[in-house]
């Protein structure tokens, strides 16, 4: 299993990674690593990959699986064991939970703060960029900006990600410097920067360190699903916990894994 894990300041009680398609047991459009349950792939295929993830990548506890709809909701855990949970992203604030979120072109982004006292994990798509997914996850950080720490996960990148004019007008009538994270590419026609939108918006929230966003999953199939690619696909995902006490930095770096 080849795993991306963020090459940040973060506190050693700090966990994260991204999960890429290698290293499952699923099939087909969804080979090899899906981890959606969602998507149409075998149940129980979808079932042994998250069992494998957690084995491989030392997860504490089962992450945290959200109903995510492309909005601005987050969720604060520990929440009721089986209470399903409509969010895009998720904030613990003691070891004994997994935030995660599921992507194939949407970006994620993981936070923590410099004590590593929180984390969180946004799913951050242009609706819910536009909708206000990263502030209101900063907001129920409960932390300033600058104690934050980012980390930009594999997303669709601004060379394959074209839009309408309706969402380069939804950002740029909210903020004007976002027309820079756009270029024309015909009539209506627009290559989105989704990383860049979400710098704009973190360096407006004051976070000083936001790193990643070096992987395009549209351009690197045989390593990361890409809806907008495949139409059928599966899902990665990008995950942050606590851990109780603090680890030396290879206890959770395999050799497959990459600094990213």
């Amino acid at each position: 299993m080849r795993l991306l894990r963020p090459d940040w300041p973060a506190p050693s009680t700090v966990r994260a990674l991204s999960t890429t398609r290698e290293g499952g047991l699923s099939t087909g459009p969804y080979a090899s690593l899906n981890l959606g349950d969602h998507v149409g792939d075998d149940p129980l295929a979808v079932q042994r990959n998250r069992a494998l993830l957690r084995t491989q990548a030392g997860l504490p506890v089962e992450p945290d699986w959200l109903q995510q709809v492309h909005g601005c909701t987050v969720s604060a855990l520990p929440r009721a064991p089986g209470a399903e949970c409509v969010a895009d992203a998720s904030v613990a604030f003691a070891p004994g939970s997994v935030c995660a979120v599921m992507t194939a072109d949407c970006l994620p982004v993981l936070l923590c703060d410099e004590a590593g006292s929180v984390v969180a994990a946004a799913h951050a798509g242009w609706r819910g960029l536009a909708a206000g997914v990263l502030e209101a996850t900063v907001r129920r950080m409960q932390r300033p900006g600058e104690q934050l720490l980012t980390w930009l996960g594999p997303a669709i990148g601004p060379e394959h990600f074209e839009v309408g004019d309706e969402v380069r007008d939804t950002f740029c009538a909210a903020r004007t410097e976002a027309t820079t994270a756009f270029r024309r590419t015909g009539q209506g026609r627009w290559l989105a920067d989704l990383g860049l939108l979400a710098r704009q918006r973190l360096a407006e929230l004051g976070v000083c360190w936001i790193g990643g966003g070096e992987h395009c999953t549209f351009a690197e199939p045989e390593r990361f699903f890409s809806y907008r690619r495949d139409g059928v696909s599966g899902r990665m995902a990008s995950l942050i916990w606590l851990e109780p006490h603090p680890l030396p930095d290879s206890a959770a770096f395999e050799p497959e894994d990459e600094r990213a």
